[in-house]
């Protein structure tokens, strides 16, 4: 891939991440929900569509060539959703706050951070300005 087709891929990962997980403002708070947890709502078939959408997020991210650590890391928080997720009502609100989709999308942010800083000076979105999460360190996605 060159890196048009980089940023593109980037770019569309951000898309999806994003309407997954914080593409509503709740009116009156600063909390953001996505079609994550609205799918969800729907018995059975909310969760394994959610997940669907998330694995092909991932799958988008390994076109990187991220390493073995990022994936694994990526593939929990899917999974991890996927299965607290498919809880009735619980695993909802669980859908809502813990965003696995943002999460990864920060994880391949971060690793293309150090991996491949020339796509760092294409990205008008800024890709230099990702800080880690809570329990998320540059080291633990390092090389």
């Amino acid at each position: 891939m060159n890196t048009a087709e980089r940023l593109a891929t980037l770019n569309r990962i951000r898309k999806f991440s994003r309407l997954m997980d914080t593409a509503f403002r709740i009116p009156g708070t600063p909390f953001r929900v996505g079609w994550d947890p609205i799918i969800g709502l729907i018995p059975g078939l909310g969760d394994a569509v959610d997940t669907g959408i998330s694995a092909y997020i991932i799958l988008m991210a390994a076109r990187f060539g991220l390493p073995r650590s990022v994936l694994g890391w990526m593939i929990f928080n899917v999974g991890l959703e996927a299965i607290l997720g498919s809880v009735p009502l619980i695993g909802d609100l669980f859908d809502a706050f813990y965003k696995s989709n943002i999460r990864n999308l920060t994880l391949l942010e971060l690793h293309l951070q150090t991996a491949e800083p020339e796509l760092s000076e294409q990205d008008t979105l800024n890709l230099a300005s990702v800080t880690a999460p809570d329990k998320v360190t540059a080291d633990s996605v390092a090389l």
